[in-house]
């Protein structure tokens, strides 16, 4: 029986979680071949969503799900359009590769198994996001990939500039994932659905809505901290800290892909305003084109690739931004360009830093004899990032331009950092594909010598794909940029990429012009570093810094307060509860006229009076006593006095524990205090003597009128009668206060049990430290006496 389509999107989702939950059981019998087997899943997860691809293409949107909490209306409920399906399909195959890449790329690491589970939850937190049709499935999925990324970025966790590198990507992308939170919860109020595919149609509701600024704002904000947009781009570079596979995934199909992801599924919500347009133009040009630039200040190869990426994602932000179908045709086969190019370049590079031991740019030389597979997939690779005719990248280039071709002079500076930012990443291009390989041989700490096939697949197949796709523009077209323009749009798009190269048309020569700054770029690469470098010297500050220096003080900020709040003195924090507490019951009574009337003393039996009257001695017992035992003994009475009191008003269970925890109290209290001495008197300023009698009068006076107020008012039976009625059925109890305590309270009672323990433990703690302190006080003296 073949599974229905709810249980189809449901494994889809789910498979790489249970995949990752037995990477390392399969990593102990299957050692670095585990990720071949691994590969498994993504592979099969491709394929599943490849036979959706018709579908899709005759109905538009296929959504399916399953009740999540349904008294809140919520839904674990998925999307499959045509944007979805091209960013899980890019996910999923680029995983497959990366999969087994990592397999033998950490060949001999003692945590590989914890790796290929990381990976896998990685992989599984991305496709559930471009999936989720829920909003709160959405913020999950989102914060899932900063945790995963996290670990991943994290996981050389024994040096620092790892770990340092890892809490810096959870700290940026997490302050998003929270405005992401904020941002769906006022969505949902404004346009009545928690899902996408409902609030899709709500596009004119929420632009008319008064909180339609704010929610722009905050979803943009969780866009540009998660793709790494100018002033938030810094957490990028510094991520190359994790394993190169990591960075393939990361830099190429995943994490940083979800703000772009983001934009395009929001932009018929909120896309096509003056500020939409504007913030994401704006925002988009200057991180292409700083990107760019900051990657040819770089040596190391990776980092160079890294910063190319915050350039591509700028590109992508300010495509979306622009909002034409042409730009989000661009936008759709750019992102599988950059994808492909991107994840076969970062595998090039780690194949190049595992076979030499080095991936500085200036120290390598003449490798194309020894890595020839490498270096025709790196060639293959630079030729798509380049944007030259045959491959992807040149059908996305002439797409964007074609989009910005119409003589507006706001489009014409547009088109003018497009080929700017385009020219520099052809440059970054051309220098990973071809220095490395190209010139006289030099020595590297490891004698270079050709990787295996593990670690060769995944850069080949994905620059072979580069390459095939260019050729098959018109498959490309209808398969991928048509039905993912269709969805972002909301009408229907016809496909008309194609492959060819016309010299009479004006995006010919617009490329001509990109490919000439790139070749120039490439040329001067030195001198431009060079330049780069010197401002870069000169400006002395980065952004980098800036968030050191923010995190700097924020933990000075939170030290301050501690310092503050904290401070140590008892006394003091006694105080202060105390004075809030009146203020708590005081202030609200008196505000809402709340203060009843004094009632008429009722009389009392001469039994009654007799433990008032205990009562009453034993607090002035308490304030004059001549020391602290006594002190303790009269605090006791007070409990007593209590306890019989419980017992004449006919609670006699409230009065046998009040009886323990009063003879207990006393009891701790008399075995505490034996540590110090018991028959002094705590002398007390006059001064103290005002202050704490005036609080202690005021509370009890405070706590007075509140219970007057709640018993003059009409008794609500409804929790009594629940109690009365449930506790029998439901809890097989009989005594409704155990049954309240132990059943319908018990977590409540599991905190108080764990508050008094833990109250315990720490005062034996000091107890004992005490009597070591004392033990070793001769052994001190002795020594020191021998010294002098």
């Amino acid at each position: 029986m073949a599974p229905s389509l709810d249980q189809t999107l449901a494994l889809v989702a789910i498979a790489p979680f249970l995949a990752a939950m037995l990477a390392p059981f399969i990593f102990r019998f299957a050692g670095s071949y585990s990720g071949w087997l691994l590969a498994i899943v993504p592979v099969a997860i491709f394929w599943v969503l490849l036979g959706l691809v018709e579908p899709i293409q005759q109905t538009g949107a296929i959504t399916a799900g399953i009740d999540w909490i349904p008294h809140y209306g919520l839904r674990l409920s998925f999307l499959l359009d045509g944007l979805s399906l091209t960013f899980a399909l890019t996910i999923s195959a680029i995983g497959a590769l990366i999969l087994v890449y990592a397999g033998a790329y950490l060949k001999g690491h003692p945590h590989q198994g914890r790796f290929l589970a990381f990976m896998l939850a990685f992989m599984g937190a991305m496709l559930g996001l471009v999936t989720a049709d829920n909003l709160v499935a959405l913020v999950v999925f989102w914060e899932l990939t900063s945790v995963t990324s996290f670990l991943l970025i994290g996981f050389d966790h024994q040096r620092q500039a790892a770990r340092r590198a890892a809490i810096q990507a959870l700290v940026v992308t997490g302050a998003g994932g929270l405005t992401l939170l904020i941002g769906a919860v006022i969505l949902h109020q404004v346009g009545g659905a928690w899902e996408m595919s409902a609030l899709l149609e709500q596009g004119a509701l929420v632009k008319a809505s008064p909180a339609y600024l704010a929610i722009l704002l905050l979803f943009v904000f969780a866009a540009f901290t998660k793709s790494a947009q100018v002033p938030f781009h810094f957490w990028l570079p510094n991520a190359m800290e994790a394993p190169t596979p990591v960075s393939a995934f990361l830099h190429s199909a995943t994490m940083v892909q979800a703000g772009v992801y983001l934009m395009l599924r929001t932009s018929p919500i909120l896309g096509g305003t003056a500020i939409w347009e504007g913030l994401l133009v704006v925002f988009g040009g200057v991180t292409l084109l700083w990107g760019a630039l900051a990657a040819l200040r770089q040596t190391d190869l990776k980092q160079m690739l890294a910063q190319t990426t915050i350039a591509s994602l700028g590109l992508l932000i300010l495509l979306i931004g622009i909002g034409s179908e042409l730009a989000i045709n661009a936008a759709a086969v750019y992102f599988v360009a950059h994808a492909l190019y991107k994840a076969a370049l970062f595998l090039v590079v780690g194949v190049i830093d595992h076979e030499t031991g080095t991936r500085d740019i200036t120290a390598l030389g003449g490798l194309r004899g020894k890595l020839p597979v490498t270096f025709g997939a790196a060639v293959l690779a630079g030729l798509s990032m380049v944007g030259l005719p045959l491959t992807v990248g040149y059908l996305a280039k002439e797409e964007m331009y074609a989009a910005l071709a119409g003589g507006d002079p706001t489009q014409i500076l547009v088109l003018i950092v497009l080929i700017a930012g385009n020219g520099l990443l052809a440059g970054v291009g051309l220098a990973v594909a071809i220095k490395p390989f190209f010139g006289a041989h030099v020595a590297t700490p490891t004698p270079a010598h050709e990787a295996g096939p593990s670690l060769l697949a995944g850069p080949v197949v994905l620059a072979i794909l580069g390459i095939a796709a260019g050729i098959k523009a018109n498959t490309v077209g209808m398969f991928l940029m048509a039905p993912t323009a269709t969805a972002v749009l909301g009408t229907p798009v016809e496909s008309h990429l194609k492959l060819s190269v016309d010299p009479t048309s004006l995006l010919l020569w617009l490329s001509v012009a990109t490919w000439a700054l790139g070749a120039a770029t490439y040329y001067y690469l030195e001198t431009v570093r060079a330049v780069l470098r010197r401002g870069r010297t000169a400006v002395g500050w980065t952004f980098d810094q800036g968030f050191d220096a923010a995190m700097f003080g924020l933990i000075r900020f939170a030290a301050t307060v501690t310092r503050f709040f904290h401070h140590g003195r008892l006394e003091a924090y006694v105080v202060v509860l105390f004075s809030m507490l009146i203020l708590a019951i005081a202030v609200p009574l008196i505000a809402l006229g709340g203060l009843p009337a004094m009632p008429a003393f009722p009389p009392l039996t001469f039994y009654e009076w007799g433990i008032i009257i205990v009562a009453i001695t034993g607090l002035v017992a308490v304030l004059v006593a001549p020391s602290r035992l006594v002190a303790i003994v009269s605090l006791g009475i007070q409990g007593l006095a209590v306890a019989m009191l419980f017992l004449l008003f006919g609670a006699p269970d409230l009065a046998f524990t009040q009886f323990m925890v009063e003879v207990l109290s006393v009891v701790i209290l008399a075995l505490v205090m034996t540590r110090l001495k018991l028959d002094m008197r705590d002398r007390r300023e006059f001064e103290d003597w005002i202050r704490d009698g005036t609080i202690a009068i005021a509370a009890g006076v405070s706590i007075m009128v509140l219970l007057l107020v709640v018993v003059s008012g009409p008794l609500d039976m409804r929790l009594s009668d629940f109690f009365t009625q449930t506790s029998v059925a439901i809890a097989h109890g009989h005594n409704i206060v155990n049954v309240i305590l132990v059943d319908y309270r018990g977590l409540d009672t599991l905190g108080e049990i764990s508050v008094v323990m833990t109250a315990g433990i720490a005062v034996l703690a000091l107890l004992r430290r005490r009597r070591a302190n004392k033990a070793t006080t001769p052994a001190r003296k002795a020594r020191k006496g021998a010294e002098a």
